[in-house]
Formats: structure tokens, sequence, C-alpha cells
């Protein structure tokens, strides 16, 4: 596996970027290539998307189980031109606060289920951080990324 993995981040205080980075440095010292990419500087057209390739999508939930503002021109392109995503395999990063049970980490279950909704294969189980936990959400990204890159590898 030679392609890069890119780290899709929808965030507004800045938390789901710090756990992209846990996790491209994951993906880099497993030998492969990573890059972070904030939604609103994804340039490629969402049809690219269905091209195929691995992502992680790292979202933070804002408001009332929203998407973040980084984050809402892509979700809303996706669910309005509904791409063919079946070529794409990828991971879901969820970050939430449990305050909230109603919406918990609403922002990335809403791009796991648009994602699979579009035909996308996701990999391995969504990790939800809850920021009234004890486990700091960068720790628990090691974690998780260790063992997505193993279903990934395994996956081919």
């Amino acid at each position: 596996m030679s392609e890069t993995i890119t780290i899709l981040v929808a965030t507004m205080g800045g938390t789901a970027e710090m756990v992209a980075e846990t996790v491209a440095e994951r993906i880099e010292d497993a030998g492969l290539s990573a890059r972070i990419l904030r939604m609103e500087k994804l340039k490629e057209p969402v049809t690219a998307l269905g091209h195929g390739g691995r992502w992680v999508i790292c979202s933070s939930t804002y408001g009332t189980g929203d998407v973040p503002d980084n984050g809402k021109a892509l979700y809303t392109t996706l669910e309005d031109q509904r791409p063919d995503l079946s070529g794409l395999h990828y991971g879901v990063i969820a970050l939430g606060d449990s305050i909230y049970p109603n919406t918990f980490c609403f922002g990335g279950k809403k791009f796991d289920a648009l994602f699979s909704a579009l035909g996308a294969t996701r990999i391995g189980e969504r990790l939800e951080h809850d920021a009234r936990g004890a486990d700091y959400p960068e720790d628990l990204a090691t974690a998780w990324a260790d063992t997505w890159l193993e279903l990934v590898r395994d996956a081919g």
C-alpha cells in the first residue's frame, strides 16, 4: 500500500486538528504517507473522493450536534451531489462532550453515516472521545490509529 492516507479535519477549537496530527505521526511511523487537510481546504471535486483511497475523518461536534463550520460546505456538497464513494475506505474519529447526550459526537457520526450512505466502506470501529472523560484524545487516537492501520493492511 503506497498511497497517501488523507486525514480530513473538521474543527472549531483545534482539538480535532491536534488529534489528526497524532494520527498522521502514527501513519508515518508505520512507514506510510499521510496528509492532513482541513475540510475547507479540500480542492478536489467531491466526485474525486470516489476514486478510492484511504481516508480518516476527524471531526469535533459544535453547537447542537452540528458539523464544525469548516466542514459544513463539504458535508452539504456531499449531501446534495450524492457522489458514488464505493471505492473509498475510511475511518472516523468523533469528538464530543457527553454533557450533551442527545448529540454526543454527532459531527463525526454525521460524516460516518453520510460516507456509508454514499457507498464508502468504514474500516474498523469509530473512535468516540468524550471531552469529560479522563483520557486525552491524542492518547486514544494513538491506540485507535495503530489498530486501524493493522486493519487497513489486512484489507490490502
